[in-house]
């Protein structure tokens, strides 16, 4: 039965043909995971109506160890946003849950990115990531209820595509509690920084850079480190 309804299957069509390169997901599934069907359903369908631009790999977490060390893949649902064949390169990109509601934006997008292999990020921001030396490990809390953790998880996300440093994880906290517990996650969006540096809201990228700024002042010059604190940040409570 289609996930999707005919207009936005319409709309999708048109969009995943149009892209310029093909992108590979991988679906890590596991056998107790209530939302695994869901995730793999989606993005079964989304890959349908792309005409082979998008591509879909779907892994079990027993059977394929090898696989799941090396995209660091602990627990499912879990999609991970590779660039097509024969090369497959990991952007980094990781989605955490079945990707319903508000967070199939991201999915969508994260698809566009990763074809486009270009980001809206700022040269300014850009330019301090290419000074990483030492993993950034960015993980995002989100809903599908919240309309503004799409933001908060792109922004993560488009992070890790310009930086072989970085990963960036969008966590739904309603499939995964024990994850939000652990984090002390209230509110959505909240991201975690290398499990130091707490992130509360959809912050916009100048924020999110100053924010950084403890763990990126050794690698990247203060010149790049710009930062505009005027916009209000925004939650949602799960």
């Amino acid at each position: 039965m289609a996930l999707l309804n005919g207009t936005l299957r319409t709309e999708l069509r048109d969009m995943l043909v149009a892209l310029p390169r093909p992108v590979t997901l991988l679906v890590f599934v596991g056998a107790t995971c209530d939302t695994c069907g869901e995730a793999r359903g989606l993005v079964e369908e989304l890959a349908s109506l792309s005409e082979g631009t998008v591509r879909v790999e779907v892994l079990d977490l027993d059977a394929h160890p090898t696989e799941a060390a090396r995209y660091r893949i602990a627990r499912a649902p879990a999609i991970v946003v590779l660039s097509g064949d024969p090369e497959r390169w990991d952007f980094g990109i990781r989605f955490y849950g079945s990707p319903a509601g508000y967070e199939f934006a991201t999915l969508i997008e994260d698809i566009r990115m990763a074809s486009r292999g270009t980001t809206d990020l700022s040269p300014a921001t850009v330019e301090t990531l290419s000074h990483l030396t030492t993993p950034l490990h960015l993980q995002v809390f989100v809903t599908p209820t919240c309309p503004y953790c799409p933001r908060a998880a792109l922004l993560a996300h488009q992070m890790a595509l310009v930086s072989d440093w970085v990963t960036a994880d969008a966590i739904d906290a309603t499939e995964f509690p024990e994850l939000a517990d652990r984090y002390g996650v209230r509110g959505v969006p909240r991201t975690i920084v290398n499990d130091m540096i707490h992130i509360e809201g959809a912050v916009p990228e100048a924020m999110l850079m100053a924010e950084l700024i403890p763990i990126l002042e050794p690698q990247a010059p203060p010149a790049a480190q710009g930062s505009d604190l005027a916009e209000l940040r925004t939650t949602e409570a799960p």
